[in-house]
């Protein structure tokens, strides 16, 4: 079992940053690839960006390319995401998650979630 707590949301204005962090406890932290998914009222979650085991790779979905770093530490057992340049509609909660794999933008990949955490940016 891994547990996931994510943490750091809030309210931001438009074109500000935020940087949403993920605490992992239970397994090697360092055997999981992990993501950041959003999920938006009334809209599907959606893949945001991942990191493999290492850290050495990441993949971003298009809309945040540019504007958000995914990073961790595994001599922490933490998972960051840092956004800068937010929009209206980066709003959404945030959730972290952990997958056995090495990289995925797959929700059914991964393993573990975590609650959330809400980033609200206004116009």
């Amino acid at each position: 079992q891994v547990q996931l707590v994510e943490s750091g949301g809030g309210l931001v204005l438009a074109g500000g940053s935020l940087r949403v962090s993920c605490a992992a406890s239970g397994r090697p932290f360092s055997s999981y690839g992990m993501g950041w998914f959003r999920q938006a009222p009334g809209k599907e979650r959606e893949f945001v960006a991942a990191i493999s085991r290492s850290g050495g790779s990441t993949i971003y979905e298009d809309s945040v390319k540019g504007r958000f770093t995914i990073s961790r530490d595994n001599a922490k057992n933490t998972v960051y995401l840092q956004m800068n340049s937010l929009k209206p509609e980066d709003t959404a909660v945030y959730h972290c998650a952990a997958t056995p794999l090495f990289l995925s933008l797959q929700p059914d990949a991964y393993d573990y979630w975590g609650q959330g955490t809400q980033v609200t940016v206004s116009s």
